[in-house]
């Protein structure tokens, strides 16, 4: 089990691929972890090291008593890639694993090759909602958002076709650390970065899922248009599209990332 000690916590990281190529970090999103880009490793690894962590607060991270920011969040990646002696990687991260992507690309440009930040926003929902689900979290556990999590991350059809895959993740949401979640939550209450994505001056492609009701496809255009020279591209999928929408996810980031190493390579 490969843990590193960051910021006074231990955090929990997989590697995949050969240390000597690029490196991608991937983010996870509220209420998952690691696994959840399980998915993305075949099509990948051949080309890339790839870095899979939990965040602080998910899984088998340390889950201090909160509430914590997204700045926080991001300076846990950064001490990851000092762990690994990476001066530079490709992110990619999904809904808050997206948020924590786009602070780092406006904060610390210069450890970030190119992003991927899929189904998420500048802002996401709002605070008194966020404020409310950790305070249900403290109370109650999470078994009773966990029952209501299907509905925010996936289409009824694909629930309906994939039971197993929805509820692997049902099972670690509900086993996951409650103060971690809460904390987290707060962290999402607090960020804004509408008004500092325009500053974003690395490559960037921008993932929308067509039926995600969480971070709209409205988001991902305001977030196209704040930043230069950004793609934007729709997976048919609700919120957790690199899952739902698997096959057409990956395809799209490994033209990206291999469209990066092309254009470095020509520079």
């Amino acid at each position: 089990m490969s843990i590193a000690h960051i910021n006074g916590i231990d955090v929990f990281y997989l590697t995949d691929g050969d240390p000597h190529k690029p490196a991608i970090i991937f983010s996870n999103s509220l209420g998952t972890d690691h696994s959840m880009w399980d998915g993305q490793l075949e099509v990948l690894r051949r080309d890339f090291y790839l870095i899979r962590y939990d965040t602080r607060g998910h899984g088998l991270t340390h889950s201090p008593k909160g509430p914590y920011t997204i700045a926080q969040l991001a300076n846990d990646v950064l001490g990851l890639l000092d762990y690994l002696n990476i001066d530079k990687a490709f992110f990619c991260g999904i809904s808050m694993g997206g948020l924590i992507g786009q602070w780092l690309a406006v904060n610390a440009p210069e450890r970030i090759e190119a992003l991927v930040i899929a189904n998420t926003a500048p802002k996401i929902g709002n605070e008194q909602a966020w404020n409310e689900r950790a305070a249900l979290a403290r109370k109650e556990g999470l078994n009773t958002i966990a029952e209501s999590a299907p509905s925010r991350w996936f289409t009824p059809e694909f629930y309906g076709s994939s039971p197993k895959a929805v509820n692997e993740l049902l099972i670690n949401l509900k086993n996951m650390n409650p103060e971690g979640y809460a904390s987290c939550c707060e962290a999402l209450a607090t960020e804004d970065l509408k008004g500092g994505i325009s500053e974003i001056n690395i490559p960037a492609l921008i993932i929308s899922g067509d039926k995600d009701p969480v971070t709209t496809i409205s988001d991902a255009q305001y977030m196209q248009s704040q930043i230069k020279g950004s793609q934007l591209q729709e997976v048919p999928a609700s919120h957790i599209s690199n899952i739902e929408a698997e096959t057409e996810f990956n395809q799209v980031i490994k033209q990206f990332f291999a469209n990066q190493i092309k254009h470095k390579l020509e520079t």
